[in-house]
């Protein structure tokens, strides 16, 4: 397993429509270890590939706790076939936009299907953060962004805080 690169706004490849996997291979399971490796040591509860360059519809999730038994989701060409009409509100955060976080609303529950680790088709009744990270994580694969849900004036001032936080680490002091 290799920790990948998490790409950061504005980079353009954020926006671009992942292509969806053909086959569950030995590069795509590399993949997704890797993916799940970066997700880790980022840290943070879900990845999609194209955070780390890769126009796959491939998505890693974990909602464990520190010190619970680590319980990876491995979710391969997503659709969702469901999402429920009532609304939750959580704060939400992403690792392509560090350090800013927002409320965001979004769907209590969806039903996904996909295609797991080895290729098996699944379905997934998801509610709560679950249901959350999965429709997050789906935005990315469709070149969405959380900030894309927040009214102008919340999205200007998250995109204003990220743009000057990242002058602030490129600079270098000598």
């Amino acid at each position: 397993m290799t920790k990948k690169k998490i790409l950061t706004i504005p980079d353009p490849m954020l926006r671009k429509i992942s292509e969806p996997v053909e086959e569950i291979n030995k590069k795509i399971k590399n993949l997704m270890e890797d993916m799940l490796e970066t997700m880790y040591q980022a840290p943070g509860i879900g990845l999609a590939a194209v955070q780390i360059g890769i126009l796959k519809r491939v998505i890693v999730i974990d909602l464990s706790k520190t010190g619970e038994k680590k319980n990876p989701v491995f979710i391969v060409n997503p659709q969702i076939k469901f999402k429920s009409k009532d609304l939750v509100s959580y704060e939400e955060g992403c690792l392509s936009i560090p350090n800013q976080f927002a409320e965001v609303k979004r769907p209590n529950s969806c039903v996904i299907n996909f295609l797991d680790y080895y290729g098996k088709k699944k379905e997934l009744k998801a509610e709560g953060l679950l249901a959350t990270c999965i429709q997050h994580e789906i935005d990315h694969l469709n070149g969405i962004l959380f900030i894309d849900h927040l009214s102008k004036l919340k999205k200007d001032l998250i995109l204003k805080k990220a743009k000057k936080q990242k002058k602030e680490i490129d600079r270098v002091v000598v």
